[in-house]
């Protein structure tokens, strides 16, 4: 069945990277997987046939995963490339040099950075043609969307390409336009965070209301109605009249907020240290994970 389809190779067997090993496992691709760590590719496979076991489905197509310490042995016959290294600027731009040198000429070359600009890590390199974002959301097998960016010197027919092999492969791939910090998901995510910090920093409200008050309200209906969407649902000239209120008290610190350094400085870093904008256990927090892991795998498609 695989003989046919485009070969995959993967940078990286961590979180990210035996995720999307695994969603292009399961439709069938043969992937090949570089991580400088031998733990991390020993348990590649278990791993991934873990998921499987716990989404509920067959084995099996973990055995069409293998793992390469040798990056060039990884990529020497490569259609796709997707890297997904930690989230250091000189560390991608390195592994691109690499790769425009390691991979053969006509693969394409995606970087899964979630909020650095593909050109930044394209750098200077002379085959930039052939490189774009690819931005997997993570559990990479349980989040459909995938963001495809280009840069100036993307060529189209790359990101037709790559737009057709996420499809192909059960994703919803979107087509950013423009090379921006953030894409589009992170900059709207983080946008909403920058304002949930700011209510807690200056009193309004503490931490659990203000994630109670996004939870149980339009937390519940974004997965079937966007914010554009509900602009035009409730009318463009209400919008109008409620941004001329509400957006001059928004919160519009240019960097990060003095509330969320003082939390880092303190060692105050989240669940990994018990305590961040609240407090946590070690049951308390893999109650959260399990909770979120379990409603993204039962979701419904709306309709």
């Amino acid at each position: 069945m695989s003989a046919t389809k485009p070969r995959i190779a993967v940078i990286g067997a961590g979180l990210m990277g035996h995720g999307i090993a695994q969603v292009f496992a399961r439709a069938g691709h043969f992937v090949h997987v570089h991580d400088a760590q031998a733990a991390a590719l020993d348990s590649l496979r278990s791993r991934i046939a873990g998921n499987l076991r716990r989404l509920g489905l067959d084995t099996g197509p973990e055995e069409r995963v293998s793992g390469h310490a040798d990056l060039g042995e990884a990529v020497a016959q490569a259609d796709f490339v997707f890297e997904a290294a930690p989230e250091k600027p000189a560390l991608k731009q390195a592994i691109f040099r690499e790769l425009v040198r390691l991979a053969p000429a006509g693969a394409v070359l995606a970087s899964n950075t979630s909020v650095i600009p593909i050109g930044e890590i394209a750098g200077d390199v002379e085959d930039g043609g052939r490189i774009l974002g690819t931005h997997w959301w993570n559990p990479p097998f349980l989040v459909p969307l995938v963001e495809v960016v280009g840069t100036a010197r993307t060529d189209p027919r790359a990101i037709e390409r790559t737009m057709a092999l996420l499809r192909a492969a059960g994703k919803t791939p979107v087509h950013v336009k423009k090379d921006v910090a953030g894409f589009v998901g992170n900059r709207l995510q983080h946008a909403l965070w920058r304002e949930a910090v700011a209510i807690v920093a200056e009193g309004i409200a503490d931490a659990e209301t203000v994630d109670t008050v996004v939870k149980q309200s339009f937390g519940r209906r974004l997965a079937v109605l966007g914010p554009l969407e509900n602009a035009d649902l409730v009318g463009t000239d209400l919008t109008l009249d409620i941004h001329q209120v509400v957006l001059p008290h928004l919160n519009r610190e240019p960097g990060p907020s003095p509330y969320l350094r003082e939390l880092v400085a303190s060692g105050r870093l989240g669940m990994k240290t018990g305590e961040g904008f609240r407090r946590w256990t070690a049951q308390e927090a893999d109650a959260l994970r399990g909770r979120v892991y379990d409603h993204l795998k039962d979701f419904k498609e709306p309709g």
